[in-house]
């Protein structure tokens, strides 16, 4: 057992068993001193705040009432299966099926309507007749033998030229519903009281969620979780590469101390763009010429995608693409019998194009040299030209997006508050939602405005900065003009590599040593300056940095304590994962990487706050820290946690997740941090490194190193209270923050020796939720810095509230949204919601409040950048040894490689 200090010293050894001693399991008592860990409960509201100015607001809730309160809905789980007795998975043949399915039998469910989740369940007001039926379907399927390029046997190409363009065959379907549970719509009135039964009432709003999907999926729309989207082109917005950001609604039914209410707000998702596939292919590869197109990148992006033919108007899959193109690619056709039943069929080898140019009458351009689409079966192919083919529309890209689209997407979709108030108001009228049968036959209504609320605008915190001067944020900014950092720290052995043919940093050198003059920062002229060359370039990512490496060493006399690094783009380079993995983990050197457009006082200002912040410097401190007066945090010594984690892009399900905790250091003080960062299972969301006991008896946790750092820089306290700020975890995953996530926390400690537990508050914050705040009145312009909202619109008993800490100066502002699920540090609603504002303005790395705490920023920011690590290595093979593979379950996970010595302290790593 390790202590931080001072602690009991290992046991002994226990003696060795004698060798004629049959050893018997006995039950070993829990340690007297050792308290059990607690199991926690989520805490009610224990009041409201009251400090700040009033300001009225408004917030896209709609207010809904139930006039047949005590009206239960039947849930019915469903079956189908085909005429060969398979399942049907298909959302789409499983909405098509129930549809007809009530057109066919609504007798038989004496004219109930139901709700479908396009799944297993269907659900009723009220119940059906029987508790179990089987049903039988017939469905027509359109279907296409061989109009399309690809005979298969049957018709001559004379009769392919008369039949119709499209035929249709019925399909048997069986389906079976069978009664499930009960869900009264009760239990929502009972929560609006304070009052959850089990899970009777997420139940219950499930439900009403489920009619709302079904209601947009009637209309045809793509439906994305609580989202759904029309296929009308004015919501289209083309963000590059083929892709294109589609404009719809979330709508879902929530709680609120107001009643009940339908949150609607914009949303986008992102589809492919919809039209000729060659057209798709030109923008996704960013060639000029179809002759460009690389076909085997072309088969992966194309498989599975859906298409519609110009010559027939049919749709098919994609399955992949032909061997050879369409002027060469022969397919068996069988010829029709006309001499005869008693003579065999005659069978010719024919071209796609032949095919297409002789019997079908159209004649091919472009697509003659270019592989066919194939969209047959695997070992029954069918061949379409690829001119003939545009992709249907609404067909969802999961890929990420690249830093170019992600740009043009914010551009080209952001709306300001009065504009998107009108949306979703006019979204809201004309859907109609109080016409839909089931939502009437339970009497739910549904107001066609938004829902006034009662907001307060907190004060912002008074900074000090250099010479201990004030600083008093307007509008949630400050800067530093004609101010200087209130720790500047100083340079004097660096220097500058640059991998940007563009950049003179010469130029560089000279304005940044002068900018740091006037903000305190004494930097002496750089020790050299590194260019890359001309036929370093032409090399791989990590043999770029690996020649640079080779340089640095070659000029300087030994390690420099920071590097200026010069990149050619600014976001997504490929040097930058390599760079930061060699200088942080391989030798310990603090870097900063920059890529400028313009260089300026302001720009630099940026720069200079991030290396004053790396090297150990304090930019500017929260007033109430330097006096200090904290309460209930300046008298006990108290630690601040902030966790995240980063899953890897979208389309990469096996790149591991990336877990990141920040600490405070130096109590009292909160605006200084330090991180820990492991990696674990793909997709993960609770972190499982937080304690980690080995073989030997240490742990090779996250929160030992937290802990460890908070002793050494906080005069030997050790942390009696403990602040948790949680991001990016569900209302679903709550109770495992409180009972695993704080379970491994309090062993991380009890194995330091430690036997009182420390006391709790755990917060977790929201970004990804749908509520938006806009001021009442006509305002134009986003809530002012520093709005919160904890009445109305928050949870009936949960301990919640809403705050816009930042300045909103693109598009429509959204709160952060903070759930308080334990605290018994005790703080009262004033002291929290100022000392969360607070945290908002002591990010080191910039002068504007954050939307979100700092301690989370700092985490996400830590999992992010570190995850770079992965980008461009394969860990079981690194160059320094560093790597290697733990396994969660049976799946291998590699690990981050630890940071140098040298840069342990120093948790700003971009």
């Amino acid at each position: 057992m390790e202590t931080i200090s001072g602690g009991s010293p290992p046991p002994s050894p226990p003696p060795s068993v004698p060798a004629n001693v049959k050893p018997e399991l006995v039950e070993v008592p829990r340690h007297p001193e050792r308290p059990a860990i607690p199991k926690y409960s989520m805490i009610s509201r224990r009041g409201v705040g009251t400090s700040g100015r009033h300001i009225s607001l408004l917030t896209n809730h709609f207010k809904v009432s139930v006039n047949v309160p005590d009206a239960v809905f039947y849930q019915y789980s469903v079956s189908i299966t085909s005429e060969d007795n398979k399942a049907v998975e298909s959302k789409g043949i499983g909405r098509k099926l129930i549809d007809r399915l009530y057109q066919t039998y609504s007798s038989e469910f004496s004219g109930k309507r139901f709700a479908y989740d396009g799944e297993k369940s269907l659900y009723t007001v009220g119940p059906l007749p029987q508790n179990k039926s089987e049903f039988t379907v017939l469905l027509e399927e359109s279907f296409s033998k061989h109009e399309s390029g690809s005979p298969d046997g049957g018709e001559s190409p004379s009769t392919a030229i008369k039949r119709s363009k499209r035929s249709y065959r019925s399909k048997t379907y069986k389906v079976e519903i069978s009664y499930a549970a009960k869900i009264p719509l009760n239990s929502i009135a009972l929560a609006l009281k304070g009052i959850e039964i089990d899970n009777s009432t997420q139940d219950a709003l499930r439900v009403l969620d489920i009619i709302l999907r079904q209601h947009a999926a009637n209309r045809g729309c793509l439906l994305v979780r609580q989202s759904f989207f029309h296929d009308d082109s004015r919501n289209f917005n083309d963000v590059g590469g083929g892709v294109t950001g589609v404009k719809g609604f979330h709508s879902s039914f929530r709680t609120t101390q107001g009643g009940l209410s339908l949150n609607m707000d914009v949303s986008t998702t992102m589809i492919l763009t919809p039209g000729p596939v060659i057209d798709f292919l030109i923008a996704n590869q960013n060639v000029r010429e179809p002759r460009n197109v690389d076909w085997m990148k072309a088969k992966r992006m194309l498989k599975n995608l859906r298409v519609k033919t110009k010559h027939n108007n049919m749709e098919f899959k994609i399955i992949g693409l032909s061997e050879k193109p369409c002027n060469q690619q022969y397919f068996p056709m069988k010829l029709k019998n006309r001499d005869g039943a008693g003579v065999e069929a005659q069978i010719v080898e024919i071209t796609v194009y032949e095919y297409f140019s002789k019997h079908c009458g159209i004649k091919l351009g472009y697509s003659a040299y270019l592989p066919c689409l194939d969209v047959g079966k695997p070992k029954r192919p069918n061949y379409l030209p690829l001119e003939l083919c545009s992709l249907i529309s609404l067909q969802r890209y999961k890929k990420a997006l690249s830093s170019m689209q992600r740009a043009s997407l914010v551009e080209k979709s952001r709306q300001k508050p009065q504009e998107r108030i009108k949306t979703v108001t006019e979204a809201v009228r004309s859907y109609c939602y109080d016409e839909d049968p089931v939502l009437s036959s339970c009497g739910i209504s549904i107001e066609k405005q938004l829902t006034h609320v009662d907001g307060r605008i907190l004060e912002p915190p008074k900074l000090k900065v250099g010479n201990s001067e004030d600083c008093i944020p307007r509008n949630g900014r400050w800067n530093f003009n004609n101010k200087t950092l209130l720790n500047p720290t100083s340079i004097s052995k660096w220097a500058i590599v640059n991998f940007s043919a563009r950049c003179d940093i010469s130029h560089i050198s000279r304005e940044l040593i002068n900018c740091g003059r006037r903000k305190g920062i004494n930097i002496e002229r750089p020790h050299t300056l590194i260019e890359e060359d001309q036929q370093s370039r032409r090399g791989s990512p990590l043999a770029r940095v690996e020649r640079m490496f080779e340089l640095i060493r070659d000029k300087l006399p030994g390690p420099p304590e920071f590097i200026l690094c010069v990149l050619a783009e600014r976001k997504n380079s490929d040097i930058y994962g390599p760079w930061k993995k060699r200088s942080l983990s391989d030798f310990g050197i603090v870097t900063q990487c920059m890529s400028p457009t313009k260089i300026n006082d302001q720009y630099l200002t940026n720069v200079l706050l991030k290396i004053n912040s790396k090297l150990g410097g304090i930019n500017s401190l929260l007033a109430i820290e330097h006096s200090p007066h904290i309460p209930l945090i300046v008298d006990t010594p108290t630690m601040i946690l902030g966790m995240d984690v980063s899953h890897g892009s979208p389309g990469r399900s096996d790149m591991p997740s990336v877990a990141a905790v920040v600490g405070s250091r130096c109590w009292p003080l909160i605006s200084r941090y330090r991180a820990s960062v492991r990696t674990q299972s793909p997709k993960v969301e609770m972190i499982d490194a937080l304690y980690k006991p080995l073989a030997n008896g240490n742990d090779d946790g996250i929160i030992r190193e937290l802990l460890v750092d908070f002793f050494q820089t906080s005069k030997g306290h050790k942390p009696k209270q403990i602040i948790v700020f949680r991001d990016g975890v569900s209302e679903s995953q709550f109770n495992q923050v409180l009972n695993i996530e704080l379970e491994q926390i309090i062993k991380a400690y009890q194995h330091l020796g430690e036997v009182d537990i420390p006391k709790f508050t755990v917060i977790v914050a929201q970004k990804n939720h749908h509520t938006k705040l806009f001021q009442a009145g006509g305002g134009t312009e986003n809530v002012p810095p520093g709005t919160v909202v904890d009445t109305k619109i928050v949870h009936p008993r949960n301990y919640d509230f809403y705050m816009c800490a930042h300045a909103g100066m693109i598009g429509t502002s959204r709160p952060a949204h903070y759930h308080v699920l334990l605290d018994e540090i005790g703080f009262s609603p004033d002291d929290l919601l100022n000392l969360v504002h607070s945290l908002s303005y002591v990010y080191q790395r910039s002068t504007t409040a954050t939307s979100i705490v700092a301690p989370i920023c700092y985490a996400h920011l830590a999992a992010a950048q570190m995850g770079q690590f992965m980008k461009f290595e394969d860990f079981s093979e690194t160059s320094s040894g560093q790597g290697s593979m733990t396994s969660v379950g049976s799946i291998p996970v590699p690990e981050l490689p630890r940071l140098h010595e040298n840069v342990e302290g120093s948790m700003f790593f971009c």
